[in-house]
């Protein structure tokens, strides 16, 4: 399998995936919104987006990582916002595989930490993550307030 950063090439592959994602999460499928949206992430360098292929060279699983800042530590942190894996590949390391490149991403980019949520009813997504090493945040709440 073959993990790399996406770039302006990749973007149709990267859409398609990104499309899936937003149905699997209950959105209406619109595969040009994705592609715009990627594409803005993308030329305005505000994600950094992971694109993996299997061994035939099929797009598989992608994953999107946004740049946060943390005032007290002055670091950068990442997000990692979006994980996706076709259902086909589900269950064979291609998650695990998207999550460990995106640390050795985000180490290459001087980030402090990575940080994800997941919905509470997404058993499998979190036992992907407690199974690598990511720990549930019990120091902080998170707030949203709707506009």
């Amino acid at each position: 399998m073959n993990i790399e950063i996406a770039n302006i090439f990749d973007i149709d592959a990267a859409a398609v995936l990104f499309n899936e994602y937003r149905v699997f999460y209950g959105k209406p499928s619109d595969p040009e919104a994705a592609k715009r949206f990627l594409s803005e992430r993308m030329i305005h360098q505000q994600s950094v987006i992971l694109l993996a292929r299997d061994e035939a060279g099929a797009n598989v699983g992608f994953a999107q990582l946004y740049p946060i800042y943390s005032s007290v530590s002055m670091r950068k942190k990442f997000i990692l916002n979006d994980l996706y894996v076709v259902p086909q590949a589900r269950g064979t390391g291609r998650g695990k595989a998207l999550l460990d490149k995106a640390k050795v991403v985000a180490r290459e980019y001087g980030a402090l930490a990575l940080t994800l949520s997941t919905a509470v009813d997404n058993e499998s997504a979190q036992q992907l993550y407690r199974s690598n090493g990511w720990e549930l945040d019990k120091d902080y709440l998170t707030f949203e307030f709707s506009l």
